[in-house]
This record gives structure tokens, sequence and C-alpha cells, in this order.
């Protein structure tokens, strides 16, 4: 699947890591599909945990996961 950006780029979802994430990319992580405010790490004093933080003013989640999964990730 893809998707156009407003400056006229075509967007399409890839694979990579978790720790390859960066606050504002937009991911799959599950059912879920949401855009990455901030990422928490470690994570419950687990360096190989990270929590994926949704914040927006409709809705809050944290989102756990461990650094080395592959996640789907919309990029240009």
């Amino acid at each position: 699947m893809t998707a156009e950006r407003p400056d006229g780029k075509n967007m399409a979802w890839e694979k990579t890591t978790v720790a390859e994430l960066v606050p504002g990319d937009r991911v799959k992580l599950g059912n879920d599909e949401f855009e990455v405010a901030r990422i928490q790490s470690p994570f419950l004093g687990q360096t190989a945990l990270v929590c994926l933080i949704e914040d927006t003013p409709e809705k809050w989640l944290a989102h756990p996961a461990g650094v080395t999964m592959q996640i789907d990730v919309l990029r240009a």
C-alpha cells in the first residue's frame, strides 16, 4: 500500500526494526496503526525493550516492543 505526501512524494510501508524508529514515524503494530510521539528507552529497566508512545488529543497509548522486533513503518 502506498500513500502520497502533501509534497507529492509517494510513501510506502517497509519493514524495519524497532531500534531504527524515531519520533514522528507512522507504524503498524499488530492491529494498531499510529504515529510514534515518543520512545521510552530502556523500558522497565530492560535495554532490550522500548515503549512506543502514541500521544494525540484523541488518545494516548503505550506499546511495549523489543528493539530487535520487525515493524512496518510508512516511509518516503
